[in-house]
């Protein structure tokens, strides 16, 4: 397995292996027009030029030398925001999620952090499940209007250092 920081040109990749991360991981939890909308939202080039204006990065993870999912870090004050973090379902099951959660804690206690913080969509029990094997605990539950729809979250932490 292999880590890289991606680039506007691993756009494309990073598209796709949303794509197919959120057909098989949020059927039956949004509607497909949902999905839909929200892929056409965030996944776009505008998106990745703006998230990395407003200092997000962007990591792609190789298994057997070809990309197979990603993560997003923004770093803020007190805490190391898991903005996305998706695999593909081929892959999933293989500790390659467990290896980018390593990699985002390295991260930041690199950077003197040492919370880590995502929102993770309340239907989405497998991967509500994954981050509580992680080691996160549920700090906050959160209703986020975006556009025609809601975001019915949890907002998750993991502290690193007691």
């Amino acid at each position: 397995m292999e880590i890289v920081t991606a680039t506007a040109e691993h756009w494309t990749t990073i598209a796709q292996i949303a794509t197919l991360s959120w057909q098989t991981g949020y059927a039956g939890i949004l509607s497909d027009q949902q999905i839909d909308f929200m892929l056409n939202k965030a996944y776009v080039e505008q998106d990745f030029e703006g998230a990395t204006a407003l200092g997000n990065t962007f990591f792609l993870i190789k298994d057997e030398e070809k990309e197979a999912g990603f993560i997003t870090l923004l770093s803020q004050e007190d805490r190391l925001r898991i903005e996305k973090l998706y695999l593909l379902p081929s892959v999933q099951g293989k500790g390659l999620g467990k290896t980018l959660i390593d990699f985002a804690a390295e991260h930041a206690l690199n950077n003197g952090i040492d919370v880590l913080e995502l929102n993770v969509n309340r239907g989405n029990k497998h991967a509500y499940a994954f981050y509580i094997k992680q080691g996160f605990v549920v700090t906050e539950t959160v209703d986020i209007p975006y556009f025609d729809y809601v975001l019915d979250d949890y907002v998750m932490q993991k502290r690193l250092r007691k």
